[in-house]
This record gives structure tokens, C-alpha cells and sequence, in this order.
């Protein structure tokens, strides 16, 4: 399949109104170093697009190969009920390489998000959020990570910004 399913709803974590001409969805794992590099090319894309672009992120942690992927997960989503979700996903990756629980407890601080709430998430609360994206992922034919798609189509050209940028604002053109 090659088509977003579910569609893009209130429990997706959302920069941009509803209204644009263009979502960009990115199934993301917070450890997986190819997301990383999309991190940047992804944020350069919000800025060259403006307020034309709406962003979502959900969850596809590949859990076999990054060991704190899920944790880095259930972290953000901890981070997202105190409405700061799109600092703990930046946090995140800016900050790859120190991903252990010891490390999200010193992020958790700069959040303001509490101990226990971390810990809660650590336990598995959100983990049916986290489930619930990374079956979608499935149904949407992801396979790895990063994964995109434009306006509910997957993206599959080049990862780089001059080629993002092309394909959203042809996106733009058609919706």
C-alpha cells in the first residue's frame, strides 16, 4: 500500500493548521539514525514551506534495532500531555546518541515534566498510542523508518531538501 491509513486525526501530534494544501506525515523512530538526518531536512522543509506545510509525526519505533526507541517514544508522549510533545521530539533528536532512561529522566527535567509521570510512561500508559501509530504504519505499508508521505500519498524520491521541497510545493500546485 502506498496511500496514509489511518488519515491524519486528533490523536496525531500536529504542527500547522488543518486548512494548508499540504501534510507531510513522517513515521519516525527517535534512535534510527536516517530519521535523524531527516530531522534537520524536515525542519529546513517547515520553514522554506511556511504556512502552506502542516507536519504530523507518529511513532514506528524499531524496537529489534534501536533498544531506546520505545522508551525515547513513551518519553514524548509523556511530554505531549503537558503540551510538549514537539519539545521532547526535538530534544530527541538533537540528542541521539544520549537516549537512556537516565538521560530522558534529565530531559524530563528541562521540561518540567515530573518523575513519576515519566516513570508511569515507562510502564507502558502510552504504549497503545505508540501501537496504535506503528499498526497504521503497517497498514500504510511502512517498512522502516524514515517514512513520509504527502497529502496521504508516500514519498519515496529523494531525502534531501531541495527534493522535499519540490515534491510539497508540487503537492502544493495540485491540492
Amino acid at each position: 500500500m502506498s496511500h496514509l491509513y489511518p488519515p491524519v486525526g486528533a490523536s496525531d501530534h500536529i504542527q500547522g493548521p488543518a486548512d494548508v494544501p499540504v501534510t507531510l506525515v513522517e513515521y519516525g523512530d527517535f534512535e534510527c539514525p536516517y530519521c535523524g538526518s531527516m530531522y534537520g531536512v524536515i525542519k529546513a522543509a517547515q520553514r522554506a514551506m511556511g504556512a502552506q506545510l502542516r507536519f504530523v509525526f507518529r511513532h514506528f519505533p524499531l524496537t529489534d534495532l534501536h533498544v531506546h526507541a520505545l522508551h525515547a517514544a513513551e518519553f514524548s508522549e509523556a511530554a505531549a500531555t503537558v503540551g510538549k510533545f514537539w519539545e521532547a521530539h526535538d530534544i530527541l533528536y538533537e540528542n541521539q546518541a544520549a537516549l537512556s532512561d537516565r538521560e530522558l529522566m534529565q530531559y524530563a527535567a528541562q521540561l518540567d515534566l515530573h518523575t513519576r509521570d515519566l516513570a508511569t510512561a515507562f510502564e507502558g500508559r502510552y504504549d497503545e498510542h505508540i501501537q496504535k501509530d506503528f499498526d497504521g504504519g503497517l497498514r500504510s505499508g511502512v517498512n522502516g523508518t524514515p517514512t513520509l508521505f504527502i497529502n496521504g500519498h508516500r514519498y519515496d524520491g529523494d531525502r534531501d531538501l531541495e527534493s522535499l521541497v519540490k515534491a510539497l510545493r508540487a503537492a502544493t500546485r495540485s491540492a
